[in-house]
């Protein structure tokens, strides 16, 4: 019973983190750890993301499959997709080279997720109370330097507890985009950005994957992806109305309670 209540929680958490700039990561890092789960090949871990990503694609599907279609003769849809593809490229080549370090280290360091999340938090704060006009009010009509910049910061959430989402959001809104539009874009940056990490490290771990727990699996990833879908559904008007603050300080309160948590249990 006690492993399928953590399925159902684990699965709650992606679905509500992955696209808020709070890390999903880190949440489910610091929850396994606290919980001690852990599957074989981070199997589990690995599939409920899809559920996420489903999500995403039901949200929007009407928009991807006007661009699915017509990027071959509408000139905006095929600029929009080139953006796309800019801003993902950087996040092809450094994970390809990184993987190594960042899973035997980084996602095995709980402390590196707190202090991700409360820097992060801390930046996230400094970036909503910064007064700049915005320049970009149109996801699809960002300069491709712009696109490409974003991606760079996407980067910097193969830190666990940085944030996926986080990182592409603050980048944009340092570049000049208003705070919808920013959202926007990271939900469409998550399409080939979560789904090319979860099938390579599906591939990478193609020897010790373990689905012999398909119920569990399949629990968490229903639950990621029920929750995942009202997250975007009211993520973007909940944004424009309050901005990011609300997210900054749950970082920094889970930063913090994880660095007490793992100084009570002598995991520091």
């Amino acid at each position: 019973m006690a492993d399928w209540l953590t399925a159902i929680l684990l699965g709650l958490v992606e679905g509500l983190t992955e696209f808020i700039p709070v890390s999903s990561t880190g949440h489910l890092l610091l929850l396994g750890h606290f919980l001690g789960f852990e599957s074989t090949g981070k199997t589990f871990e690995i599939v409920i993301q899809l559920g996420a990503l489903l999500a995403i694609i039901s949200v929007y599907f009407k928009r991807l499959w006007t661009l699915a279609t017509r990027w071959p003769f509408d000139p905006e849809a095929r600029r929009f997709l080139i953006g796309l593809l800019v801003a993902f490229a950087p996040a092809v080549v450094i994970g390809f080279l990184a993987y190594g370090f960042i899973k035997t280290v980084l996602f095995e360091t709980p402390l590196v997720v707190c202090v991700a999340l409360i820097v992060g938090g801390l930046l996230l704060l400094w970036l909503d109370r910064l007064k700049k006009m915005p320049t970009y009010l149109d996801a699809d009509r960002y300069p491709f330097r712009v696109y490409f910049l974003i991606g760079l910061f996407q980067c910097l959430a193969m830190v666990p507890g940085v944030s996926r989402s986080g990182a592409t959001i603050a980048g944009g809104l340092l570049l000049g985009t208003d705070k919808r539009s920013a959202a926007e874009f990271s939900f469409f940056l998550a399409l080939p950005t979560m789904g090319a990490a979860v099938f390579y490290d599906l591939f990478k771990n193609r020897d010790v994957l373990d689905f012999s727990d398909f119920g569990l699996i399949a629990v968490g990833f229903i639950a990621a992806f029920l929750t995942a879908l009202v997250v975007v559904r009211f993520l973007l008007d909940f944004v424009s109305r309050r901005g990011f603050g609300p997210f900054a300080w749950w970082r920094i309160v889970v930063g913090l309670a994880g660095i007490i948590g793992l100084a009570v249990t002598g995991a520091l």
